[in-house]
């Protein structure tokens, strides 16, 4: 179906080899060569009480979405567009929204590691590379089958994470001025499953943290706000009631939420678009 020569396929059998091992957080690793989405394949798989570990990565999602129902759609084998299933159930649920800060950090650090671009994150959850996205990942809160074990392996709640990168998308391919791609970035490797495996090992090392010390945001936090785009800077943010206000983003609170002094007072949120402002240099 796909034979851009410059694109190649994704081995499964290869990646596999290289994740799903004896004391691996991934037991399970699928390569689909289109669906239309792939949290969807995950929830359902979540749904019907598949224990955490399951990885879900297609070449193709026909119906990809981002966050506030946005759509996802990049060019078949151009990009890493998976999803993983989680089942943090030691963890407290007012600490499962880390998850969506802890995401980006490893696809960041992934990105630094093996691409050698200095990629950041930009709150809540997106990796950029000077103010141009990479990739974006979705997180969703699944509930486990009817009547299976609270807090078991495959009962309960589960988190279904979606992660999509940019990996060979091309200038005349981009789907708006900001998007950008680890090929346009002139990134170390072009490699899918190099950069996937990449991916998934920084994920495994940050979540079994975070997952040791109860979800404690102290494991993240250091990290974070070393590699974010966001805090210290001017921000415009649309809230999800249409809304928009203009401040400085200073920190993130105990519980994830972005703070931004404003000139009406201090803000937290748990939800909104941001866009940094470039500002002004003082005139010499």
């Amino acid at each position: 179906m796909f034979n851009d020569l410059d694109r190649p396929p994704l081995d499964e059998k290869f990646l596999r080899g290289r994740l799903v091992r004896p004391g691996s957080l991934w037991t399970q690793i699928d390569v689909l060569a289109e669906t239309p989405s792939t949290n969807a394949v995950v929830a359902a798989a979540a749904t019907a009480g598949q224990a955490e570990g399951l990885v879900v990565t297609a070449e193709y999602q026909s119906s990809g979405r981002g966050r506030l129902g946005r759509t996802w759609t990049t060019p078949a084998q151009s990009a890493v567009l998976m999803s993983v299933l989680l089942r943090p159930t030691a963890v407290e649920a007012s600490r499962w929204p880390w998850l969506g800060l802890l995401v980006p950090l490893a696809v960041a650090a992934a990105v630094r590691e093996v691409a050698e671009i200095p990629a950041q994150v930009k709150w809540p959850n997106d990796v950029l590379v000077e103010n141009r996205k990479l990739a974006g990942i979705l997180l969703e809160r699944v509930e486990g089958p009817a009547g299976g074990p609270v807090g078991g392996p495959a009962g309960g709640p589960a988190a279904v994470i979606g992660i999509g990168l940019n990996v060979t998308l091309r200038e005349s391919e981009k789907p708006h001025e900001a998007a950008t791609s680890l090929a346009l970035e002139q990134a170390a490797t072009t490699d899918r499953a190099t950069v996937l495996a990449a991916v998934l090992r920084q994920l495994a090392n940050r979540y079994r943290s975070w997952v040791e010390a109860n979800g404690d945001p102290g494991v993240i936090l250091p990290e974070y706000r070393e590699l974010s785009a966001t805090l210290g800077q001017q921000v415009r943010v649309e809230l999800p009631d249409g809304t928009f206000l203009t401040g400085t983003a200073r920190d993130l609170a105990d519980d994830g939420r972005l703070i931004v002094d404003t000139r009406d007072g201090v803000h937290q949120l748990a939800a909104g678009d941001v866009t940094h402002l470039r500002t002004t240099p003082p005139a010499t």
